[in-house]
């Protein structure tokens, strides 16, 4: 009996790691395989041209140390993600809660702050670039309240804000359905048993609704956190990483440094850097969220 209790578990573990090997063959294809090959590339130098690459250690990651400008870039993104992220979450928890409560156009109001998620990054960022042009209908708004043209993405203070507000608009929407759906979770016979006890909104928003959002917070600050330091196309259509390097990103700068200086081992040193950093911000999060739980 037990001779067989140990082919039954042996057949169970071939039969699952069958089941398994799909999944497995695309996972290493299409990401471990990548990524270890990125390390690799970090510690090279050339491009993919017939004389290939060159290995010359952590020469790269040298440089990248010692290099003004990609600290310049580095604090952008740290500026950039900061910026976005925090409003990214309150107001769209503030809707959600709102939207949560049944009333008039609920739905219409729920699927137009949901479109522009939906909506093509490119084309929103030409937008807003047609938006806030010197004189463009931002400026004419402006002026009409008596405030001279700013010119908004031509001025190093005034072009990452254009940025952070275009990312804010973008990741609303998600987050507010997010939200809504963790709000479901929450059982009403809380808030029933609150309102017996004299709590008001602000105590049962508090003491109810966010300890009843905490994985979903956690959810959707690591979501919004990928989002915003993987941000490309804003940089790339509106701005061009400039006025004087200050809207240049870290994924923006690693492509220029890829396919405009074709400098492949550094681009991937600095790529390299951006995945620690996720992983370390991703990591951090969730073990605050544990210790809160």
């Amino acid at each position: 009996m037990r001779v067989k209790s140990i082919n039954e578990s042996q057949r169970e573990t071939i039969e699952a790691w069958l089941f398994l090997a799909p999944a497995l063959i695309l996972l290493g294809i299409f990401v471990i395989y990548p990524i270890a090959y990125l390390g690799y590339l970090s510690f090279t130098t050339g491009s993919f041209t017939r004389e290939g690459t060159t290995w010359i250690g952590i020469r790269n990651y040298l440089r990248l140390l010692a290099d003004p400008d990609f600290w310049q870039v580095l604090g952008n993104t740290a500026y950039f993600t900061i910026a976005t992220v925090i409003p990214s979450l309150i107001i769209p928890l503030i809707l959600a809660v709102l939207l949560n409560q049944a009333f008039a156009l609920r739905g219409l109001l729920r699927t137009a702050y949901f479109i522009p998620s939906i909506t093509s990054l490119v084309a929103v960022g030409l937008g807003f670039r047609w938006l806030f042009q010197t004189d463009g209908p931002v400026n004419s708004l402006l002026s009409l309240l008596g405030i001279e043209p700013i010119p908004w993405l031509g001025s190093p203070t005034w072009a990452m804000p254009v940025l952070i507000l275009l990312s804010i608009w973008k990741q609303i929407g998600f987050n507010m359905v997010v939200f809504l759906a963790g709000l479901q979770t929450i059982p009403l016979n809380r808030y029933e048993a609150s309102e017996l006890d004299g709590a008001n909104l602000w105590q049962q928003f508090w003491h109810i609704t966010l300890p009843g959002l905490r994985p979903t917070l956690v959810f959707a600050t690591i979501t919004t956190a990928i989002f915003t330091l993987r941000s490309f196309e804003q940089p790339y259509v509106m701005t061009g990483g400039g006025p004087l390097n200050s809207t240049n990103l870290l994924v923006f700068y690693i492509y220029n440094q890829a396919f405009a200086q074709f400098d492949f081992g550094y681009a991937a040193a600095v790529t390299t850097l951006l995945l620690a950093i996720t992983l370390v911000l991703v990591y951090v999060q969730l073990q605050i969220s544990r210790e809160e739980a």
